[in-house]
């Protein structure tokens, strides 16, 4: 399977005619469907951040080596925000996979070959959920392949240079390389470098729990030591990882095709 970038004018699925549809799948039959919910990101972040840093990370890869992007899709399951602000969290993975499983059916029979799924919002619930979609399609051996990512999963590797998190130096900077005009780290309480908020505990302990914490909600480092030349390193490393998946995908579907598996 090529993974060829085409000359269509963009590549949001939803703003394409049909035949620009098909001649984009024609040179790279991937699409990209990114994940997320809305969610309290604190004061200086938008509810928005998971599906807007997944579809940052789709939208860069396609431009790049082609295929198209779907619409982000901005509800998610599971974590421990459900009842803070602004928050919208489907108590269950059902409704989700229904909308994702008709997508996949869908995607399949126009032609796609692999669909990427690739969560921004990683509570254990979500990534349960897509890493069993994909197992569960891909057990079908069928002519398209699905590849189930989580934002997380570049904690494992070694060149990202920040640990995943929640609300905290990671998405903040993540989501300022894709989309700067939508962090506002001033929103929040100004920074000492001499006081420590979590008295020697892990900043992903629970007591970021307590509304009356600093920084309540966020777990990770502190988002106010953001600075904004960290950007570009952390997205080129990010876009290393994602792409890395991506292309491995594309290398097993050919090899799985080449030996005539694929129905």
């Amino acid at each position: 399977m090529t993974a060829t970038p085409s000359t269509v004018p963009t590549v949001e699925i939803e703003r394409l005619r049909p035949p620009q549809i098909r001649a984009a799948l024609a040179a790279c039959p991937v699409v990209y469907l990114p994940l997320g919910t809305l969610e309290y990101h604190q004061e200086h972040l938008p509810i928005g951040l998971d599906a807007l840093t997944a579809q940052g990370l789709c939208l860069t890869a396609a431009r790049a080596h082609g295929g198209l992007v779907c619409p982000p899709l901005y509800y998610g399951t599971g974590g421990d925000h459900g009842e803070m602000p602004f928050t919208v969290m489907m108590p269950a993975r059902t409704e989700i996979e229904g909308l994702l499983r008709q997508s996949l059916a869908r995607f399949e029979a126009s032609g796609v070959r692999l669909a990427v799924l690739i969560s921004g919002h990683f509570a254990p619930d979500q990534v349960a959920m897509v890493e069993a979609l994909a197992a569960e399609w891909n057990a079908r051996q069928g002519p398209m392949r699905v590849l189930g990512l989580a934002m997380d999963m570049s904690g494992r590797d070694p060149a990202v240079p920040m640990k995943p998190d929640h609300a905290g130096l990671f998405e903040t900077t993540l989501l300022a390389s894709f989309w700067p005009e939508t962090v506002e780290v001033s929103a929040l309480a100004p920074l000492d470098p001499a006081v420590d908020v979590d008295q020697g505990r892990s900043p992903y302990g629970r007591q970021r729990l307590d509304p009356a914490h600093p920084l309540w909600s966020i777990f990770g480092a502190d988002p106010r030591r953001y600075d904004p030349q960290d950007c570009a390193p952390l997205q080129a490393a990010m876009m290393n990882w994602f792409n890395g998946r991506v292309a491995a995908a594309c290398t097993a579907f050919s090899e799985y095709a080449q030996h005539g598996d694929a129905r």
